[in-house]
């Protein structure tokens, strides 16, 4: 009787449905669903964001800890439910302000199945109890109900409140497919329920009776403090709010936004593998989860689907091939090959199609388009070749023309000629990990082609920057920060990347009190403030801070992370909006209507600056950053473990499954660090002064050899462990451990 039993145990009870409040046990299809009812306006909330104003607090990816505020006719009542252990959740909530006489509004908690079966509510036990299969699910409330009702639905619980006020007494019953447990905010301001399940009745009930008593605090523990505090908090919230069941194709995903969809489930490829990068920084799981529903795009032909809905799918057109950056980004924050098996084959077929469908000249250079498959709405127009892009309505595209006959734009679209080429690049690294040399080679060669055109012929030497170009002609006149893309790339010579710095700087074109702007500051299209004509979006930040660090403009980079963590947490803070755009004038989310106020790459804004500390580069590999002002940050999900990071006095500790591994008083970058069995590497920055590497939890007979740029390095030992002087010196250093079997530093600590 398991109604779906491909989630881990830890995250069964969670807000699945698009009804943030509502606490489901996916496995039983169970459902707790708080509903208001005002008697002044006469109307009912089932706490929905696209109907109500609801304000989503903190909220752990499992589920354990969960917070939020809603207002309904002026009353505001807030929400917390905890859970005490994987079968047991407690949800209370609490009146904050009052729109109207406490009497008179009401806080009903309503207790369905989704196969159907009969709640029933025994009155001497005050125990609400479903049984489905050999399985019961009890739910207790800390007082008695006022009184107790009986639904088909809960719209029908909804529609009876509405047609019949709370005086109303003929719906009372003890048994139906939905019971509604009902209260109101005049005895009970504050109120409390617990969910249990077991199998059987009996331990059901004395389950939910001990949590209701259980003291589990509802507070969730600050992930982030300090420099950059609320950065990491921010991502975990934004992503695990955004996690919902895709009750059509029976699985879970991290959807653009729980706020706004299309359909019953909707899926952006580009979107869903900012999704995976997300949701990697906690749970391995969920980027797999999120990656695999990306990839659920893919057809026949190669190309995976632009979006696909339960209305639609777009698979005359992709989107910009992202995917292979984003699971080389999880290979190196989690080390598991099989992220990489899993999508290596959906990926480079991706990459091929793209060369193999819009080049119609030949030329190595690639057109946006739409093909003749499918019945994807635009499909055959120049707006569904532009959607190619992700950025439908950039000025960028007002000089293309749609060609019938190769069904492309005549441009060489700048910013999709950047994405292909770094996953070429992507897929080689892809390729040599699983052990296909010729495929390595093939997308290597790939990337080299792509990256010498890209400098040779998308760079307009007369304005000093990277732009798109008429196939048969000219450079378009607006630009966009994908003029930045060729360092994301590695396209740009070093000559050209210093002269794009004078772009980002200049506050005529990107630079600015909030940035970056997707069309110039002197553009005719930055002051129409519409979509991709004049707003900020965080997936575009993103990108060009990655190619700024690739470059080592970190100077920039750092510049560029401040500018966006500023900038989200202006909504962020006091209105917890996590925007799909903001304006480039105000720094505004909600200015005007085409922005979604909880969107999920609004979290790559504070992903930046948790990477300005800890980082998986594509390059680099797992970085830390010694930055030097007091943080705290974790944890998050490393190759070695559970990872946190804290700095203090200048010093840098890095702690892995609660056992310090690492401290250092090196101010600047290790990177390419590897802590597994037998061994510690990391490449050091260059040292304006010397500093020290302390390995924790290690004593001087368990080193086997310590190698300072292949030479043997002197160590001494300390209070934390065994410590290593790194001299100053202007060329980065290569510092290399390996230890015996004893000494062994492994993710559960020293063995």
């Amino acid at each position: 009787m398991l109604q779906h039993t491909t989630l881990s145990l830890k995250r069964a009870w969670n807000t699945w449905s698009d009804r943030p409040a509502e606490m489901v046990f996916l496995p039983l299809g169970v459902r707790i669903t708080p509903i208001l009812y005002s008697t002044r306006s006469r109307t009912t909330s089932a706490i929905e964001p696209r109907r109500n104003k609801v304000r989503l607090g903190h909220h752990a990816i499992d589920g354990s800890r969960i917070g939020l505020e809603t207002d309904h006719s002026g009353t505001t009542v807030a929400f917390s439910t905890v859970k005490s252990d994987p079968f047991a959740i407690r949800g209370s909530w609490e009146g904050k302000v009052s729109g109207e006489w406490g009497l008179r509004f009401w806080v009903t908690i309503a207790i369905s199945a989704e196969s159907g079966e009969t709640v029933r509510y025994d009155v001497e036990k005050g125990i609400a109890l479903v049984q489905i299969g050999t399985r019961f699910v009890a739910v207790a409330s800390a007082e008695a109900p006022v009184q107790v009702t009986g639904h088909e639905t809960i719209e029908a619980l909804r529609t009876d409140f509405e047609n019949n006020g709370y005086f109303h007494l003929a719906s009372r019953s003890d048994h139906a497919p939905v019971i509604a447990l009902r209260f109101n905010l005049e005895m009970m301001r504050q109120g409390a329920y617990a969910a249990a399940v077991a199998d059987s009745a009996a331990l059901a009930i004395e389950k939910a009776r001990a949590s209701l008593i259980k003291d589990v605090s509802a507070e969730i523990l600050g992930s982030h403090v300090g420099t950059y505090g609320g950065a990491l908090d921010a991502i975990r919230d934004v992503v695990a709010w955004n996690t919902v069941w895709d009750e059509t194709n029976a699985r879970p995903y991290t959807a653009v936004t729980r706020i706004w969809n299309l359909g019953k489930f909707a899926v952006w490829y580009n979107d869903q593998t900012f999704a995976a990068l997300l949701g990697g920084v906690f749970d391995a799981d969920l980027a797999r989860e999120n990656m695999m529903t990306a990839l659920a795009g893919a057809t026949p032909q190669g190309n995976i689907a632009c979006i696909v809905t339960s209305n639609d799918a777009w698979v005359d057109r992709s989107q910009p091939p992202y995917g292979a950056l984003i699971v080389w980004q999880l290979y190196q924050r989690t080390g598991e090959r099989s992220i990489v098996e899993a999508s290596y084959e959906t990926l480079a077929r991706n990459q091929r199609w793209w060369r193999d469908n819009r080049d119609p000249d030949g030329a190595g250079f690639l057109s946006c388009g739409t093909s003749d498959v499918g019945e994807g709405l635009y499909k055959g127009t120049a707006f569904g070749a532009r959607n190619e892009t992700g950025m439908d309505n950039s000025a960028t595209h007002d000089e293309a023309v749609y060609d019938p006959e190769t069904r492309t734009l005549s441009t060489f679209d700048l910013g999709l000629n950047c994405a292909a080429a770094l996953d070429a690049e992507m897929l080689a690294k892809m390729a040599g990990v699983l052990g296909r040399h010729e495929d390595a080679r093939e997308f290597d060669a790939i990337a080299n082609r792509s990256r010498n055109l890209i400098s040779e012929e998308l760079w307009d030497e007369h304005r000093g920057i990277f732009a798109n170009r008429q196939r048969k002609g000219g450079f378009v006149r607006s630009l966009s920060p994908t003029s930045f893309y060729p360092l994301l790339c590695g396209a740009a010579t070093h000559e050209q990347a210093v002269r794009l710095l004078e772009h980002l700087k200049d506050e005529n074109s990107f630079a600015g009190a909030f940035v970056l702007p997707n069309a110039t500051r002197n553009d005719p299209a930055f002051a129409e403030n519409v979509y991709w004509r004049g707003r900020i979006w965080p997936n575009v930040n993103y990108m060009v801070w990655l190619g700024l660090r690739r470059y080592g403009f970190t100077t920039e980079a750092s510049r560029l992370a401040d500018q966006s963590y500023d900038l989200f947490m202006k909504s962020w803070r006091e209105e917890r909006i996590a925007a799909e755009n903001y304006s480039a004038v105000t720094g505004e989310a909600m200015d005007q209507g085409d922005t979604d106020p909880f969107y999920i790459w609004a979290a790559l804004l504070p992903l930046m600056a948790v990477s300005e500390i800890v980082d998986f580069d594509p390059w680099g590999g797992w970085t830390l950053t010694n930055v030097g002002g007091d943080v705290s940050v974790g944890p998050m999900l490393s190759a070695a473990g559970r990872l946190h990071v804290t700095i203090e006095d200048a010093v840098l500790k890095a702690s892995v499954n609660g056992r310090l591994r690492i401290s250092t008083d090196i101010r600047g970058t290790l990177s390419k660090i590897v802590i597994q069995n037998g061994q510690f590497s990391c490449l050091i920055d260059p040292l304006d002064v010397k500093g020290s590497i302390t390995l924790a939890g290690v004593n001087a007979t368990d080193i086997v050899t310590a190698r300072l740029n292949g030479e043997a390095i002197i160590w001494s030992a300390c209070a934390e462990g065994i410590r290593f002087e790194i001299p100053q010196g202007n060329q980065p250093s290569q510092l290399d451990v390996y230890l015996s079997s004893i000494g062994t530093v492994s993710a559960q600590g020293k063995t």
